[in-house]
């Protein structure tokens, strides 16, 4: 493609807004049209986000005025429940779209309407939208004209157990998904709960009861899998800005090499590294880059297969997958712009 790529984003002013802006600022193929925002519209984009001077030099605008309609695509880096009610309006003026939050992510209205607690605005495009996991869906990703950009825990937890899965290794009935996640996860608004002298010094669970990514990551694991799956996921809050650990059990049914079931499911796949056998991956080795490296042990020769799988929640967790799904819908080099080495310390 040698044309530049028109892109716009709402809801520029979040963490994973910003994030999308320093990937898409420093790709040779995208052209930043507009960066809505209802609240700071007027203000330069550089005010808001200092790291951006002399990279990005548009200001806020509301949505009124973005011209949306003529981007060759959009992404929404906003609340769950905003993108279902303009996407089919983009869609229809010939726009492509990927969403980031969680508006298209499940295939079933009454899930999504049971979980996220509003009435589905575009129905009709559930079944349109793509779930955007490239390691997955790569082929349907190409011709999308609807991404579901897939959720920070979701993607670690799948890329995790879905080797496993396919290959019908364990028992499916009986998985378990303990995942940490930085603070950065919660998003830009001011609650008490990320608070510095909340969250810092402290390590909590939340969201055992149900949540909201658990009908999400099963849909996907079903998927793998080829049968309804018995999940557990309990998700953590840790005193670090950025980074997903995620612990992965499951039961062996059979002998297997583990190590190499892993390396031939994701040869070839650039931002998926499997570490050498008896590795312990940690979230800085992904710091600030698209990379999920996964580790595989079998403690004392058992019949328990652990999986460690670290991601950045910002970028493979979100807008770096999002533009990793940029590149394929438009047939570029799927690490364009996201060719980042991970930062330390």
């Amino acid at each position: 493609m040698t044309e530049k790529i028109r892109v716009g984003i709402v809801g520029g002013t979040g963490y994973t807004g910003v994030e999308l802006l320093r990937l898409l600022a420093a790709h040779p193929q995208v052209e930043l049209a507009a960066i809505t925002s209802r609240g700071e519209a007027g203000m330069a984009v550089a005010t808001m986000f200092p790291s951006l001077r002399g990279k990005v030099d548009l200001k806020f605008v509301t949505p009124d005025e973005a011209g949306l309609e003529r981007c060759n695509l959009v992404f929404f880096a906003t609340p769950n429940g905003v993108a279902m009610k303009q996407v089919p309006a983009l869609i229809e003026a010939g726009v492509r779209v990927i969403d980031l939050a969680a508006d298209f992510r499940l295939h079933d209205e009454a899930q999504w309407e049971k979980w996220y607690g509003m009435a589905h605005a575009a129905r009709d495009y559930l079944a349109e939208a793509v779930y955007g996991l490239p390691e997955v869906r790569r082929d349907k990703i190409r011709g999308a004209r609807l991404v579901a950009n897939p959720g920070c825990y979701p993607t670690a937890v799948q890329l995790g157990f879905r080797p496993l899965l396919e290959a019908g290794l364990v028992d499916p009935e009986h998985l378990i998904a303990d995942a940490k996640s930085g603070v950065s996860g919660a998003g830009r608004k001011a609650e008490v709960h990320t608070l510095f002298s909340e969250a810092s010094d402290n390590f909590k669970a939340y969201g055992v009861p149900g949540h909201r990514h658990l009908p999400e990551i099963r849909q996907e694991l079903d998927d793998a899998a080829g049968c309804k799956v018995g999940l557990t996921f309990v998700p953590h809050l840790t005193p670090m800005i950025r980074g997903i650990h995620a612990t992965l059990y499951a039961r062996l049914r059979g002998d297997a090499d583990l190590q190499a079931l892993y390396e031939k499911r994701y040869a070839g796949e650039r931002f998926v590294d499997v570490l050498p056998a008896g590795s312990h991956p940690d979230t800085r080795s992904v710091r600030a880059s698209n990379m999920c490296r996964i580790a595989i042990h079998r403690p004392q020769g058992g019949n328990t297969v652990v999986v460690l799988s670290v991601i950045d929640n910002l970028v493979k967790g979100a807008a770096g997958q999002a533009v990793q799904n940029m590149n394929i819908m438009f047939g570029l080099d799927e690490c364009a712009g996201l060719d980042q080495i991970p930062v330390l310390p």
